[in-house]
């Protein structure tokens, strides 16, 4: 299993709504900042697999909500890949606030796609290299 946290992520005052709180559009957002950042702590970065053929649209999220963020809050944004990608990939969140309260937890499926003909494809075997050490048994 592949585990990262992004941390000190500033809630700036645009990302908030009138009651103060994050607005709930922004979660998806910061889950990007999340997946981003934890495939770059891997040496694999988006910009390069697009520049090679692949992009990675999402095609399924979900949200809970269970705390409001608020304006000035520094986010941690916990991302894990419980299991090796295929044409799939599924990445969990977990957000908590500087106080280390959780505040929102979701997961995003996203899938290879070959951007020259649209259809899906495997996970990039550089990527699949990179994740392998998280998934094998260690005896």
């Amino acid at each position: 299993m592949f585990v990262y946290e992004v941390k000190g992520i500033r809630v700036r005052y645009a990302d908030t709504d009138q009651m103060g709180y994050v607005y709930y559009g922004n979660y998806a957002r910061y889950y990007e900042i999340g997946r981003v950042e934890a495939l770059r702590s891997l040496d694999f970065h988006y910009k390069a697999m697009e520049d090679e053929g692949v992009m990675m649209p999402v095609y399924e999220s979900h949200f809970r909500y269970l705390k409001p963020a608020r304006y000035d809050d520094e986010l941690n944004i916990k991302v894990t890949i419980e299991q090796m990608p295929g044409v799939r990939v599924f990445f969990r969140y977990e957000i908590r606030n500087q106080e280390q309260v959780l505040l929102n937890t979701g997961d995003t499926t996203l899938v290879f796609q070959r951007m020259d003909n649209g259809k899906l494809c495997m996970a990039p075997e550089k990527l699949l290299n990179k994740l392998k050490p998280y998934f094998e048994d260690k005896p």
